[in-house]
């Protein structure tokens, strides 16, 4: 493929996170961009507005004329999130298309670049979030694929002028192992997408294989204690390479002091919450260092850094009320977002309303699951979302439940847990998910705040 060529793209689930940057990337360039999704959300309603062409039927005669035969200017992305029997992408794949994976398309674009690409079962996207903000701030500039709306750029793509992009590489159905990075960084290796990878000890193989596709001369950055071999490790106070020493809460700010051994940062005050977002924070300053950016200019990008939409996001922050919402979705991501939350506000009660993500991680993460949301004072389960999955017999939000020691614990139905948060008022609200619980972030503000 020669992204020369290209003079239309169509995008089979245009409104997931990484196509919708896609879609952005391509319309930018000057290019006819149409999609199809299934579901109206504030994304795809971002994207008609930007002048990109959606339909959510999944109906042939939806697809418009000049996309219906094959030709070299003609490119088809799917993401492996849609269903096999998708008639559209069937239409495509049966007309004698060449269908492209979102990640391969990907893999493409950052070819010949400087990339910087960052990998891990959570923190992926802040971290890269972080990097890319960094390179702005700081002058030194980048082209960036994002996992999330940035809070900073309203965007999940950003356009450079130089040959530097950051990349999110996402372990999902092994999409990573599409790119050649200059500089890698890892962040997280834990158990996830058992139902792509069958074991543990797959999926890190899996990453085994990313870090070893680093360029020739290039740089592996990755957390303390991962299997990973060769590279340059991070950590919080735990004697790696890049650390973050002295962390500390001011004025409900998180500071912290940077040292690699070569080059020392004093006194960083982060712009996002969270001792996760700490950790983050040390990968994003190596990796920001490799590429030169100066150390006055990497703190001040760091206490200027608003965040990714959903990840650790302020949503009410009063003295009487704090309402926090975040992607979490995986047991450790949850632990990550609790402990932070209790560190930061250890004399409110906290109240937590989780929606488990996928049937098969519920069934495979159960016992985590429940071991971390026993950490809060009160915990509201809604139902599991499905995603791409059908359901499996026996497996619902009360596997979680029934595992669970707190005694202060329910579930319920999503306008019955809107009720509650009216009627209890929780002076402090985590509420955590990749669903389409994002969608009931608004109904909650206005809950607690009698709109």
């Amino acid at each position: 493929m020669e992204l020369n060529n290209i003079k239309r793209v169509y995008l089979v689930g245009i409104g997931g996170i990484g196509m919708s940057g896609l879609a952005r990337y391509f319309h930018h360039l000057g290019c006819v961009v149409c999609g199809y999704d299934k579901t109206h959300t504030p994304l795809t309603e971002a994207l008609h507005n930007e002048g990109i062409c959606i339909i959510y039927e999944d109906r042939v005669e939806g697809i418009p004329i000049s996309f219906l035969q094959p030709d070299k200017g003609t490119l088809l992305i799917y993401t492996p999130a849609i269903p096999k029997d998708s008639v559209i992408l069937n239409y495509f794949k049966h007309k004698g298309f060449e269908v492209y994976k979102r990640s391969q398309v990907l893999g493409i674009i950052s070819k010949g670049m400087f990339t910087i690409a960052v990998a891990g079962t959570h923190g992926k996207t802040t971290t890269s979030g972080m990097i890319a903000h960094i390179l702005k701030d700081s002058g030194k500039d980048c082209s960036a694929f994002l996992g999330g709306i940035s809070s900073n750029y309203e965007t999940n793509v950003l356009f450079g002028s130089n040959n530097i992009v950051v990349v999110e590489a996402d372990e999902y159905d092994r999409s990573f192992l599409t790119l050649y990075p200059d500089v890698a960084i890892v962040t997280s290796m834990d158990a996830d997408h058992l139902d792509i990878y069958g074991d543990h000890s797959s999926l890190e193989e899996s990453f085994r294989l990313f870090a070893s596709q680093i360029k020739q001369g290039g740089t592996l950055i990755y957390h303390k204690g991962l299997p990973l071999g060769n590279g340059f490790t991070y950590a919080i106070n735990d004697e790696a390479q890049a650390m973050a020493v002295n962390v500390r809460i001011a004025d409900g700010s998180f500071f912290f002091d940077f040292t690699d051994g070569k080059v020392s940062i004093p006194n960083i005050r982060m712009g996002i919450a969270g001792l996760h977002n700490v950790e983050n924070a040390v990968a994003a300053i190596e990796a920001a260092l490799h590429v030169e950016v100066e150390p006055d200019a990497i703190r001040e990008a760091l206490g200027s850094f608003k965040g990714i939409k959903r990840r650790f996001e302020y949503i009410i922050k009063t003295k009487e009320q704090v309402f926090i919402d975040d992607y979490a979705h995986h047991p450790e991501e949850l632990r990550a977002a609790i402990t932070s939350v209790k560190r930061l506000y250890p004399d409110k009660k906290l109240t937590v309303i989780f929606q488990p993500h996928l049937f098969t991680r519920t069934r495979d993460f159960a016992d985590g699951f429940a071991e971390v949301l026993d950490m809060a004072d009160e915990t509201i389960l809604l139902d599991i979302y499905p995603a791409r999955e059908l359901p499996i017999h026996g497996v619902n939000s009360d596997m979680i439940l029934s595992r669970m020691k707190m005694l202060n614990k329910r579930k319920c139905g999503k306008q019955e847990a809107v009720d509650i948060v009216r009627f209890e008022k929780p002076e402090l609200l985590l509420t955590v998910g990749a669903g389409d619980i994002d969608a009931m972030v608004q109904p909650f503000k206005n809950a607690l705040q009698n709109v």
